[in-house]
C-alpha cells in the first residue's frame, strides 16, 4: 500500500481478533453460575461435608451381603426386571414399527405424519420415572405400571429414529414396487422394511440395553422389578445389600451391553 509519497505502509493484521459476542457470553455464562450456586447454596463446605457422609456410606457397604435370604430377595428382584425389560422392548417395537412408518412424510399423507409425530412427541416428553409414577397412579404398583411407562419411552425413541431412517432411504425402490400394482402393505415389506431394518434392529438392541437400565429406576417408584426391591434395602438402611443389588445391576447391563452387540453384528 502506497502513503502517496513514495514510501510503502505496511497494513498490521492481527492472527486471531477477538471474538467479543464469545466473551460476553462466556461472561454471562460465569455470573450466572455464580448465582445459581448462591442461590442453591452450592458451597465448599457443604462439599467437603458430603466428602466425609459419603465416605462413612460407603464403608457401611463393605462387605456385600450374599446372605441366602438376601440372594433370594436378588434373584426374584432381577427376574422381574429382565421380564419387564423384554415385555416392554417386544411390545414396544410392534408398536413403533406402525407409528414411526405413520410419521414417515414420504409414506403417509400429512395429516396421519403430523398426528404421529404429535404422539412420538409426547411420548418423548416425560422421563421414564414421571410415566411411571403416572402408571403407578392409574394401575396401581408392581411390574404392569413399570413395564407400561418402559413402552411408552420405547415408543418415543424407536419410532421417532425410524420414522427419521424411512424418510432418508432411497424411493427408487419403492418406487419400482409401486409400479408393479402392489397394495400400500407389500409396499412396506418389499420396498420399505429390506432398506430401514437393518438400522431399526440395531435402535432395538439399542432400547433393549436402555430398557434393562430403567427397569431399575422405575422400580423405585413403585414399577416392580429390583428398583423395588432396592428401595426397600435403603429405607432398611441395609448398605451392604444395596451394594450387592448394584453390583447385580452392574452385571445384568453389562451382559445386556453384550448381547445387544451380538444382535447388531449378526442382523447388520
Amino acid at each position: 500500500m502506497s502513503d502517496g509519497a513514495g514510501g510503502t505502509v505496511v497494513a498490521h493484521r492481527v492472527a486471531f481478533p477477538p471474538n467479543w459476542r464469545t466473551r460476553i457470553g462466556l461472561l454471562a455464562l460465569f455470573l450466572y453460575v455464580l448465582y445459581a450456586s448462591s442461590v442453591l447454596e452450592l458451597t465448599g463446605e457443604r462439599f467437603i461435608q458430603g466428602l466425609g457422609h459419603g465416605a462413612r456410606f460407603l464403608a457401611r457397604m463393605f462387605p456385600p451381603n450374599v446372605a441366602a435370604d438376601r440372594l433370594q430377595l436378588l434373584i426374584q428382584g432381577m427376574a422381574e426386571s429382565l421380564q419387564i425389560a423384554v415385555l416392554a422392548t417386544a411390545i414396544g417395537v410392534a408398536l413403533s414399527l406402525v407409528l414411526g412408518l405413520s410419521a414417515a412424510r414420504n409414506l403417509t399423507p400429512a395429516p396421519l405424519a403430523w398426528t404421529a409425530r404429535a404422539v412420538i412427541a409426547v411420548c418423548r416428553s416425560f422421563h421414564p420415572v414421571i410415566v411411571a409414577i403416572l402408571f403407578v397412579k392409574a394401575v396401581g404398583f408392581g411390574a404392569l405400571a413399570g413395564m407400561l411407562a418402559l413402552i411408552v419411552a420405547s415408543l418415543g425413541f424407536l419410532a421417532k429414529l425410524l420414522a427419521e431412517a424411512v424418510e432418508e432411504m432411497q424411493m427408487k425402490q419403492v418406487e419400482a414396487v409401486r409400479a408393479t400394482g402392489a397394495p400400500f402393505l407389500s409396499v412396506i415389506i418389499m420396498g420399505v422394511l429390506p432398506q430401514v431394518m437393518p438400522r431399526f434392529i440395531g435402535f432395538c438392541a439399542y432400547q433393549l440395553d436402555s430398557n434393562l437400565r430403567n427397569s431399575a429406576l422405575v422400580g423405585l417408584v413403585g414399577g416392580g422389578g429390583i428398583g423395588a426391591t432396592l428401595f426397600t434395602a435403603f429405607q432398611r438402611f441395609d448398605y451392604d445389600f444395596v451394594f450387592t443389588i448394584v453390583l447385580a445391576i452392574i452385571a445384568i447391563v453389562m451382559v445386556g451391553e453384550i448381547v445387544s452387540g451380538l444382535m447388531r453384528r449378526l442382523f447388520q
